[in-house]
């Protein structure tokens, strides 16, 4: 979500006066987008939905929220996860109206929201617009808000599909005899990776000479490293967070992206930045992925969790070179149906229409 909002930002810059409101744990330095944020409170990890969510939990926020908002007098308030707290939940409940409030969530497990739907139904009351950005966050907001699905706009994530690319490789990585495998995503339980270095392992038992980078931070990533034998821990390198600019570097040098993530997505947004670099693709067959991909096209779907199957896909991907460019290929054309200059005009087009729909209320 901190993507989409920051690139969405980005895209409308250019023609609005954008500001971007959130708790933040450091001060930041007013450079490119950072600029753009207005810091209310600092945010607190709690868990939720087997992730970690940084979320402002000091209610002198809604205050904050509410002062600097109608200060600044936006035509269109966008609030983003609409019953976080704080930071928008003060925006739903006391931002400046038209808003507008975009549900990202998806999860199987909605007790607090059926528990407490009366009083959340009132928060979401004067949401103009209820947008949900996949077939599965629609169904999981409906559900949660005891709402029908009818009542929420779907407008999906977009990709900047540019700058992965046109990304250049990273040279130490290349190596075409030994095939790359790219893992991108923070390092807990839902997002499979052990899943993945078991496939892996399997793999190189088998002969396979491949390798495996793994992009991203988090608590399961000392438990996964030690998954790996130490005879084969120069094929699996684990890199951390990296830079917003090298990113893309790594999806150009690697020939597959995985994600085998084992559930909690409500959209594919790293599918799509893989596609975007021309791989093909081997995912979890989980709701949110099968939103932007489909079995066989921009790649393969494998059950959450089955080891074997992972391997088994990527032997046969790794095993057919006309395959695979046949799949980059159609991921490509998928990746472009949700760049930002596609998504970000509706998005735009949206707020004209709830603008002048606001207007016309007024006279």
């Amino acid at each position: 979500m901190k993507a989409h909002v920051g690139n969405l930002a980005e895209f409308l810059l250019d023609r609005h006066d954008v500001r971007i409101y959130a708790p933040a744990s450091k001060r930041l330095r007013g450079e490119g987008l950072d600029k753009l944020v207005q810091v209310v409170g600092r945010p607190v990890p709690i868990r939720y939905n087997d992730s970690v969510a940084p979320v402002g939990l000091n209610p002198r926020i809604i205050y904050r929220m509410k002062r600097q908002l109608n200060d600044w007098g936006p035509h269109v308030t966008h609030i983003h996860e609409p019953l976080a707290p704080w930071v928008s939940m003060a925006a739903t409940v006391a931002g400046p109206m038209p808003k507008i409030g975009t549900f990202h969530a998806w999860s199987t497990g909605d007790r607090v929201y059926r528990a407490t739907a009366p009083f959340i139904r009132k928060i979401v009351g004067d949401l103009k617009v209820r947008v949900a950005v996949s077939p599965s966050a629609q169904s999981f907001a409906s559900q949660a808000l005891g709402v029908p699905t009818g009542q929420f706009r779907i407008l999906p994530n977009g990709v900047d599909d540019t700058r992965f690319a046109e990304a250049e490789p990273l040279h130490d990585l290349v190596d075409e005899s030994r095939p790359l495998l790219l893992f991108v995503g923070r390092l807990e339980k839902r997002k499979g990776l052990e899943t993945l270095i078991k496939a892996f392992l399997r793999l190189r038992a088998q002969g396979h000479h491949l390798r495996l980078v793994v992009v991203g931070e988090g608590p399961e990533r000392e438990r996964c490293q030690s998954l790996v034998p130490p005879s084969l821990r120069t094929e699996v390198l684990f890199v951390g967070a990296v830079s917003h600019n090298d990113l893309p570097r790594y999806h150009a040098s690697a020939d597959v992206f995985v994600s085998p993530a084992m559930g909690g997505e409500s959209f594919g947004i790293v599918l799509l930045e893989g596609m975007a670099a021309g791989l093909p693709v081997v995912a979890s067959n989980i709701p949110g992925y099968r939103t932007v991909m489909t079995d066989g096209v921009q790649g393969r779907m494998v059950p959450p969790g089955n080891a074997v199957a992972l391997a088994d896909a990527l032997e046969a991907l790794l095993a057919n070179d006309k395959l695979r460019k046949a799949m980059a290929a159609e991921g490509l054309r998928t990746s472009a149906e949700y760049a930002w200059p596609v998504v970000g005009a509706e998005v735009e087009e949206m707020y004209r229409e709830v603008h002048r729909a606001h207007v016309s209320d007024l006279q």
